[in-house]
């Protein structure tokens, strides 16, 4: 089937195939996975100079042409690259007496259009924006025509490249978003504009061209092309503009937890006749910005949980695909968002027709990074914008430019141009009742942000760098917004790094450094830790904390944290689980069960209660896994039943057939049973080396504090029955309180250290052991995970048994061509139980016998310029804390982020032994 007559039968309207329609044919592709090949000619950089061939829509450095550059780069280059593109079409005869229009959907940047050597119109400036051409009387119908176009990478006008190519993002070049032919009849429909009110009242203008018609009528339909409602028409206006008006009883409303669409037919007819029809996709909701109270969807204060997102693929630039456009959305679906950010600049279509029909609110941005449009582009852009744009029922907010980039001259063609009279936002600015500043503190004080009389919506928020930002902080933000009246929510900076392929560098990832690797996401849209702890965080399901007890009873008080949805309409299911022992390949043992879930109304609390077997103390860990009524996984939580010392219990055997022996030199003391022999330093009380059958396991020098004065002044031993006990002596000064060392029959090994942590407030308490990291192959261990925790980002892991292996991910940071490998090894993990690290060596047991106590894996690489996102390791490279740090953003140290990134308080006055600090490991050196 030709592409045209495919497209045609896309745009058909629902009520009837005889009324004309807007028929469409691509000269282009579609997006990055289907375009179409154009002669191609590129001026300067890679592969310039003469004439081949390019996929479009597709930006040309991506395919081997130009020069690469990112926004704060000033080369000799810059302004003399341009693309020259020719392509050959035929139109079909039966278009001919129609109108023909030919249609970019974006190119970057300057844009001079020629059909059959004669130009289409003035030069097009403006990278993001739909424009178009009538083409009627350049064609030649049946006949091959040739298109020309000659786009320049930076503009001409300086203030486009002020507002688009001056800014903190990849820029590009060429025809990125697809080409198309639109045909339509010459008295049509030229623009549709629909209001549609919660209250059910509709209201459209009609824009058209020509004078062979009489009337426009609409109609309402069902997605699924049911008639909703009777037709509702007005005679065709002097001056080109129609009003309409009509109500539709009780409709179902669009909200991001509902995104019920309609569609709505609108014809024009000449004497009862048909001459053209244009539907539209539409949801019925009323948007308002109420001043020192909040924004209202529907009647009901809604709190935006939201990120910024560019239109970005690491292999194609700006070009993507409507496929990738769903999978954008239904990640942040997935991350229990809201809302999402158009930064910084307007979508391509398919993105919003994905927030439309899956749920999310949209902010829609005039370009504008720190600098403006001049008021004539800025008008005919922001026009642009409006009339692709409006009728996405997803769309709630007009953003008129970011951080310096606001032209005050387009709030009033917002305005003028928008039926619904959605608010308009300026990004990092108090205007019209919004105090949208970018990377706020926690806590401004008096007289401002929360403490101020406006509505606090941060356009940006949490600026991620590396594994620093968006779930670090995010805890504390979100419960001081969530009870603020005045909070709107916000948004994260931002969604997916901004890795691009080198194709001058063989395909390497390139983040430009620090610029680039902000994201939620990896560039190939890898998960990171944040991913699940925004998950959490962000749920409309919240659980009050509580303690798993022998007297617990099954039931749970939880928050209704949705805008519209009644919790009796999500469905929640729970699991006990036996975890398996170190060593063991075994799946858990579980039993499984599905809670009945009482009416709880939308921020409000209720009681949910499981029905638990007689038996569920025998289990180790309690799941439970909330689904929305989409069927999307909210989020799973896992609560401890076995504690550590159960668990420890269990797995430490004590006894063997002979006593642990002890021998001493001047310098060592060597104890030996079953097999296993140790040593330590009576110069330092460290381990020095550990032995068994099969050779050594070099597990070493320590335990060693992770801060504070040791003052070592020696060490005893002593036979206790079959037991060998090593305990430590210290002086005064140190940190250390005891320290002691128990070797048993069976080989295993105790260690219980007591210490205080170094001052009041601290970064770091601790035990180090060395281990070589050349060694390891990758570890088996029992705590939360797979993935790693900072002080401020402990939300978003289970408890469970994990396996992984050893890899040297640095966040954020492409490792030649590949993406970084997530879940990170290294860093610090949460809620350990024991650990068995494989090697290329032996395998090493620890297991720990109490709780809240951190797993430390190695140090990870930090980026070159880490600035707040390196947080600080203790020396060695295994750990076992008590305290550990939190990890800021790019642009804010995490004291200033909220409690959580504070420093560790510890606090004691009378250095009360009992007060210490206390830490019980034990290790099997088998090597089974």
């Amino acid at each position: 089937m030709p592409k045209y007559l495919l497209a045609l039968l896309l745009f058909l309207p629902l009520q009837s195939l005889h009324a004309q329609t807007t028929e469409t044919q691509f000269l282009s592709g579609t997006g990055n996975d289907n375009t179409v090949k154009w002669q191609f000619y590129c001026t300067a950089g890679q592969n310039s100079g003469k004439w081949t061939t390019i996929p479009v829509p597709s930006n040309w450095e991506l395919q081997g042409f130009g020069k690469y550059d990112y926004g704060f780069a000033k080369d000799s280059v810059r302004g003399k690259e341009k693309g020259l593109y020719k392509f050959k079409f035929k139109v079909p005869k039966s278009w001919q007496g129609k109108t023909v229009n030919i249609v970019f959907d974006g190119a970057m940047t300057d844009t001079e259009v020629k059909i059959n050597g004669q130009s289409a119109g003035p030069i097009h400036q403006g990278s993001y924006y739909r424009f178009k051409y009538d083409i009627t009387k350049l064609l030649q119908f049946g006949k091959t025509n040739l298109l020309e176009a000659t786009v320049s990478k930076h503009s001409a006008n300086q203030s486009v490249n002020n507002a688009e190519r001056d800014g903190d993002f990849w820029l590009f070049g060429g025809i990125f978003r697809p080409v198309f032919l639109e045909a339509v009849p010459t008295t049509h429909i030229s623009r549709v504009a629909v209001d549609a009110k919660a209250d059910g009242s509709l209201k459209a203008d009609v824009y058209t061209a020509g004078t062979a018609a009489d009337e426009v009528v609409g109609q309402l339909y069902t997605l699924a092309g049911q008639k909703v409602g009777g037709e509702f028409r007005s005679p065709v206006a002097a001056g080109g503009t129609t009003h309409l008006q009509t109500t539709l009883p009780s409709p179902k409303l669009w909200t991001s937890e509902t995104p019920t669409l309609y569609r709505v037919a609108m014809t024009l007819r000449q004497g009862g006749k048909a001459v053209h029809t244009v539907d539209k996709r539409i949801g019925f909701r009323t948007v308002e910005l109420r001043e020192r109270d909040g924004l209202y969807l529907n009647g009901t204060k809604v709190k935006f949980k939201g990120v910024c997102r560019h239109s970005f693929w690491p292999s194609s630039g700006r070009t993507t695909s409507k496929k990738l456009s769903i999978a954008d959305v239904q990640m942040m679906k997935d991350m229990n968002m809201n809302a999402v950010r158009m930064s910084h600049y307007p979508p391509d279509d398919h993105f919003l027709a994905a927030c439309d029909s899956l749920g999310l609110m949209v902010l829609d941005e005039v370009a504008g990074w720190h600098q403006a449009y001049d008021t004539p582009t800025g008008t005919k852009l922001t026009e642009e914008m409006v009339r692709k744009d409006e009728n996405h029922p997803s769309i709630v907010v007009w953003v008129n430019g970011n951080e310096g980039g606001h032209n005050f001259d387009l709030d009033p063609v917002l305005d003028r141009m928008d039926l619904q009279k959605r608010p308009v936002v300026h990004a990092w600015q108090v205007f019209r009742g919004t105090d949208t500043q970018h990377y706020i503190n926690y806590d401004y004080g008096n007289g401002t942000h929360l403490h101020g009389h406006n509505v606090v919506f941060p356009t940006e928020f949490l600026h991620g760098l590396y594994d620093g930002g968006h779930g670090a902080g995010l805890e504390d933000y979100w419960e001081q917004m969530w009870r603020e009246p005045l909070s709107a929510g916000g948004f994260l900076w931002d969604f997916a790094d901004a890795a691009v392929v080198r194709t001058d560098k063989g395909n390497i990832l390139d983040t430009d450094g620090d610029h680039g690797p902000d994201g939620i996401v990896g560039p190939y849209h890898e998960k990171e830790g944040s991913y699940y702890t925004i998950k959490e965080v962000w749920s409309p399901v919240f659980f009050e904390r509580r303690e798993i007890t022998p007297a617990f009873d099954g039931a749970f008080r939880i928050q209704n944290r949705y805008h519209f949805t009644n919790l009796n309409q999500c469905r929640f299911t729970w699991k006990l689980a036996q975890l398996p022992a170190p060593g063991s390949k075994a799946a858990p043992v579980t039993k499984t069960g599905t809670a009945t879930v009482p009416s709880i109304a939308p921020t409000e609390f209720g009681t949910l209660k499981l029905a638990l077997p007689t038996d569920w103390q025998q289990h180790d860990v309690l799941y439970v896994t909330a689904t929305d009524p989409t069927g999307r996984e909210i989020y799973t939580w896992s609560w401890p039943i076995a504690r550590p010392a159960q668990v420890a219990q269990r797995l430490v055997t004590m006894q063997g057939t002979s006593a642990a022996k002890v021998s001493e030199s001047d310098s060592l003391y060597t104890v030996a049973a079953n097999g296993v022999t140790l040593t330590f330093s009576r110069k330092t009380g460290l381990l020095r080396q550990v032995r068994n059958a099969k050779g050594i396991i070099p597990l070493s020098h320590g335990p060693v504090l992770a801060e504070g004065e040791t003052a070592f002044e020696g060490l005893s031993q002593r036979q206790e029955g079959q037991n060998v006990v090593i305990d430590a002596k210290f002086g005064k000064d140190s940190r250390y309180q005891s320290l002691q060392w128990t070797v048993y029959p069976s080989g295993w090994v105790r260690m219980t250290a007591k210490y205080f942590p170094k001052d009041y407030d601290f970064q770091l308490a601790g035990i180090s052991f060395n281990y070589p990291e050349k060694e390891v192959k990758g570890i088996q261990w029992r705590g939360d995970g797979p993935y790693r925790v900072w002080k401020d980002r402990m939300k978003g892991t289970n408890l469970g048994v994990w396996t992984k292996d050893y890899n040297n991910t640095s966040t954020g940071e492409p490792d030649g061509t590949k993406s970084p490998v997530y879940p990170e090894f290294k860093g610090y993990y949460s809620n350990f139980y024991w650990l068995t690290l494989q090697t290329t060596g032996q395998p090493l047991t620890i297991l720990c016998d109490q709780e809240d106590v951190y797993l430390r894996l190695f140090t990870p690489r930090f980026g070159a310029k880490p600035y707040n996102t390196a947080p600080a390791f203790p020396s060695g490279n295994l750990s076992f804390m008590h305290g550990i740090p939190p990890i800021g953003t790019k642009s804010q140290k995490p004291e200033n982020m909220g409690p959580m990134g504070r420093a560790n308080m510890y606090y004691d006055y009378s250095k009360d032994p009992s007060y210490a600090k206390e830490l019980t490991l034990y290790f099997d050196f088998s090597g089974k």
